[in-house]
Parts: structure tokens; C-alpha cells; sequence
């Protein structure tokens, strides 16, 4: 229902966006070379909502905060995508986000000790839930940089999180919720893919970020699994990792982490010689290879599941190196 309804509503969006000339014009850090219209991400969010309203219990909690603490970033984007708020605001827009989550008692309350029991956070465990939503929130919008991207990542980490629920005995409206947000983002992705006829802006990057850590939040609250929270980062590690390393890259070089540049790992991949359509398809396959290594951690006791976590995100580091995409003076000849 999500997919058909985003797939109806996109071109409606679009045409809109055009009446409205809301239109992203190519600037210096651009890959596309003509103006492209953008708020593609009210499409998703209308098409996830409708879903909620059609089928789900709206007296859920979860599901209240969810859509409410969502529709609200969502806001923030437009107005961003229109306007062009400064890094300041757009944060604090995040955060005024996260705080309606945790009024609806969406909260990481506790983690797996690997020397067994949980380990129990108390009063922090609203400044550790503030800190894991607002990092995945940045690290899907840092990676919303070609065609089809952030779309398809967030449909490989949705359906990923989706099997985990499933397999972990999560409540169903945890695997409705990432069902849906898949599905929103897969209708949406037809008229996003190269050449884009549409891009999704803040407002739909910021949005799938934010949905991905608020069901994991919510999952960690009822999951047998023993490393609950590090599925979500092995389902998004692509998008994770290139976050890390693109703060790691401009608070070495001197400049604010927050400053847009074109040093991410999909921009080096095309300044290698890829094409959009070839470097977002490797990306999707090391998504799915991460997405694969979450699953396996759902069976897994903590000392394992950390092996499996390292083996991860060593082979996405060593295979990211090999090829020179994080070799900072090698990116200074591609172009």
C-alpha cells in the first residue's frame, strides 16, 4: 500500500514543486548539470502516513509518536529544502524531533552486556537516545548524494530491519513500520533513480534516518536478540560509515564538520570514473552485504555477534581502501 501510494503521489509532488519553481539548481559541489525538482520526501512521508491511518491502530503510542515526532522533521525539511535554514536551526529542528519520540516513551533504556545481563543507562538514557537517532538522521541525509542513493539504502535497511523484528519476536507494529517505510521509499524511487526526474531533499533523507533509528529504538525494548542495538548499525552501516569518516575527514582538514563538500564515498566512486547508475549499484550491494551480517547477529551471543560486527565493518573499510576511495590525495587527481 505504501509503495503503490508513493508511486501515485511522487508525480503529483513534482508537479507541484515545478508550479512552485522549488527546484534544486546545480551549484559547485552538484553532480546533476540542470535543475531538478525536489519535496520528494512529503511524497514519502504522505505515502507512509496513509498507510498508518489506513491500517494501524492510531491509539498505539508508538505509533503517535512516531508519526507526529516524523511529520515534524518532515516540516523542518520543507522549510529547509525552501529556505535554506542554517545548520543550527535545521539541528535544533532535530532535536525538537527526538524530544516528542521520547515523550512517547520511545527510549534506549538499557544495552547488552557482553559479560552478561544488560547494562542499564538511568538518567542517560535520554542524551544516548538523543545522541543514536540524531546520528542515524545525518548519516542517511550525508549519504543522500546521487540518484537513487539514500532511497535505495534506506529500502535495503528497512526490509532488513523488517526480518530482524520478525525473527526476534518484536511487536508487530515494528515490523508494520519498517514494511511501510520500505515500501514508501521503493515507490518513490522509480522517478528518483539516474537520470532523477525528482530528488527527495532534506525533508525525505532527514525522514528515513529518523525512522530507521526510532524503530530500532522501540525494538531494543522488546528484543531477544543479544546485540539489539548493533543490528540497526550493521543494517545501516553504509551510510553509518561514510558519516564517520566524512567528520573524521573535515574535522582533520580544519574545516565544521556540518560544511557539505564532495569528499563522501559515493562522490569519489564517480571522481574514480564511475558512473552515477554504477557507483549507486555497488553501494546497494554493500548495503545488502551489510544488511546480511545484521541478520546474522539476531542468533547470536554478544562475543560473536561483536566478531561479526568487526568482520563487517573491517571488510567494508579494507575494501574502501584497496580501491583508493578514502585516499585523500589520490581524490585530488580523479577529477
Amino acid at each position: 500500500m505504501a509503495a503503490a501510494a508513493s508511486a501515485v503521489l511522487t508525480p503529483v509532488v513534482r508537479w507541484l514543486a515545478i508550479r512552485c519553481n522549488f527546484l534544486d539548481r546545480p551549484i559547485g559541489r552538484s553532480v546533476h548539470r540542470s535543475p531538478v525538482p525536489y519535496m520528494g520526501g512529503l511524497a514519502i512521508y504522505l505515502a507512509f502516513l496513509l498507510s498508518c491511518l489506513l491500517f494501524w491502530d492510531l491509539g498505539d503510542r508508538m505509533l503517535q509518536g512516531v508519526v507526529l515526532a516524523g511529520g515534524f522533521l518532515v516540516g523542518v525539511g520543507v522549510i529547509d529544502d525552501i529556505f535554506r535554514l542554517p545548520a543550527w536551526a535545521k539541528f535544533l529542528g532535530q532535536v525538537a524531533a527526538v524530544l516528542i519520540l521520547i515523550q512517547y516513551g520511545i527510549v534506549i533504556e538499557k544495552v547488552t552486556n557482553p559479560w552478561g545481563g544488560f547494562f542499564h543507562f538511568g538518567s542517560w538514557s535520554i542524551p544516548v537516545t538523543l545522541v543514536w537517532v540524531l546520528t542515524f538522521t545525518n548519516a542517511l541525509n550525508f549519504i543522500d548524494g546521487l540518484d537513487g542513493l539514500a532511497a535505495g539504502v534506506a529500502v535495503i535497511g528497512s526490509l532488513t530491519l523488517m526480518f530482524v523484528a520478525l525473527q526476534t519476536g518484536q511487536p508487530v507494529i515494528a515490523v508494520h513500520l519498517t514494511a511501510a517505510l520500505a515500501g514508501a521509499a521503493l515507490g518513490f524511487l522509480p522517478y528518483n533513480f539516474h537520470p532523477a526526474k525528482i530528488f527527495m531533499g532534506d525533508a525525505g533523507a532527514m525522514f528515513l534516518g529518523f525512522l530507521l533509528a526510532a524503530v530500532s529504538v522501540a525494538g531494543t525494548l522488546k528484543s531477544t536478540a543479544a546485540i539489539a542495538l548493533g543490528i540497526p548499525v550493521l543494517a545501516l552501516g553504509l551510510p553509518v560509515m561514510d558519516a564517520a569518516w566524512t567528520v573524521f575527514r573535515r574535522v582533520s582538514n580544519g574545516q565544521a564538520f556540518y560544511q557539505a563538500d564532495r569528499g563522501h564515498l559515493h562522490h569519489r566512486l564517480v571522481q574514480m570514473g564511475m558512473s552515477q547508475r554504477d557507483a549507486v549499484l555497488l553501494m546497494y550491494c554493500v548495503s545488502g552485504w551489510m544488511g546480511i551480517s545484521a541478520l546474522a547477529l539476531t542468533n547470536l551471543r554478544p562475543g560473536p555477534g561483536l566478531g561479526v560486527m568487526a568482520f563487517a565493518f573491517m571488510s567494508l573499510y579494507l575494501g574502501a581502501k584497496k580501491f583508493g576511495v578514502m585516499d585523500e590525495e589520490r581524490g585530488e587527481h580523479w577529477h
